[in-house]
This record gives C-alpha cells, structure tokens and sequence, in this order.
C-alpha cells in the first residue's frame, strides 16, 4: 500500500510539473504574434462562465466582434452562439481580464490552454480609445558585429620580396596596448530607448496587416 501511495504521489508531481512547464512560453515581438494569429479581432468580452470539454475545465469569456482585423472569428470555439475566448481553469500567468473590456486580440482558433499568441502575450486592452499601455515596433535583431581588425599591413611604399620580406604584425585594435592581448570588440550599439509606443489602435490595425503581408 505504501509503495503504491508513493507511487500516486509521485505521478501527482509529475503532472504539476507538466502543467507549469506548459504555461512557458517565449516572448515574442508583435510582428512575431501578427504573422503566428490566425484570427485578430477587435472585441468587447462578455462575462465569465465555466465551461465543461469532458473532464477538462474552461474559463469562456464570450465576444462581442467589433472589427475582424485577420481571418475569420467563426472559426473561434464558440459559447451559446457567440465565438468565445476559452482558458484553462486554473491557468497561471494570464492576463486580467473583465467584462466589457474592448480590447485587440490575436488569437489561434483551435481550443488550447490559452487561445492568445503566446501565450499571456496577444491581447492589447483599449481604453477610452487608446492602447494601455502603448506598443512599441521592432522585431528584434542580433546585434551587428564589429569588422575585426586589419591585419593587411599599411598601404604605400615599396612592396618587398615575398621570399625575404618580414610578416608585418598585425594593427592594434584602437583601446589596445601594443604587445599586449587584443581589445574587446566595441559593443553593439543599443536599441534607442526614446522609441515611441504606439497607443493608437488604427496604427497598431495597420502594423499588424503590414507584419502578416511581409511574411515569408
């Protein structure tokens, strides 16, 4: 019995590891989340109600469809008639979310733990007419690498014969000591952090259409 137990036991955390190792997800940037939606809509949510698939356990908030921004909203799992958002019960790392809230979601259509891209990561609340709070554009980009240093020798005068000629040394990096160990490379230069957010949802409409129209 106890062996039996222990056995249960550890099953039982097996499973909660499972459950939080699933709400992980990486971040993504919006034109990342715009080129993965297969629905974007903007929407009013409805109250909250408990929903039953089998065994499993659904938080529907249904939507009041305001403008179809991508794909097509009849496609969303659906509650009493209406497409809906449906959660996982219990699903940690969501976001708030209330009755009548407008907000621009991105969205997949099958019925997962979370219908948002990413994750927690696809939902822009609007209120009184603007983002909150503001998006900011950009995909991210590895930074640009330094050129490594010259290791030519310097142009001008007479070139010397191969076979007697000695092998110039090498230029010293600027910063670097001569005869001492290279310099480091100059860090990439940084995002510029004065970077405007966008709080207006028509230039986010339009900054999501133009993601999904550069899509490989």
């Amino acid at each position: 019995m106890r062996a039996a137990f222990l056995r249960g036991a550890l099953l039982a955390g097996l499973l909660g590891l499972g459950a939080a190792q699933a709400t992980v997800a990486p971040t993504l940037s919006l034109e990342q989340q715009a080129r993965r939606a297969e629905v974007i809509v903007r929407a009013t949510l409805g109250s909250p109600v408990d929903v039953r698939d089998g065994n499993v356990t659904y938080v529907a908030y249904p939507l009041t469809v305001t403008e179809t921004i991508a794909g097509d909203p009849a496609t969303l799992p659906r509650h009493e008639g209406a497409p809906a958002l449906l959660f996982l019960k219990g699903a940690s790392d969501l976001p708030q979310l209330r009755a009548g809230q407008d907000v621009i979601a991105l969205l997949y259509s099958a019925r997962m733990d979370s219908p948002l891209v990413g994750f927690n990561q696809g939902l822009y609340p609007v209120v009184n007419g603007s983002l909150v709070p503001g998006v900011a554009l950009g995909t991210a980009t590895p930074p640009t690498s330094a050129a490594p240093a010259s290791t030519a020798p310097a142009s001008g005068g007479a070139t010397p014969a191969p076979t007697t000629a000695p092998i110039p040394a090498p230029i010293p990096a600027p910063g670097s000591t001569p005869g001492g160990p290279p310099a480091d490379p100059p860090a990439a230069t940084p995002a510029d952090p004065a970077t405007p957010l966008i709080t207006d949802p028509a230039k986010l409409r339009a900054a999501i259409l133009a993601a999904r129209e550069a899509r490989p």
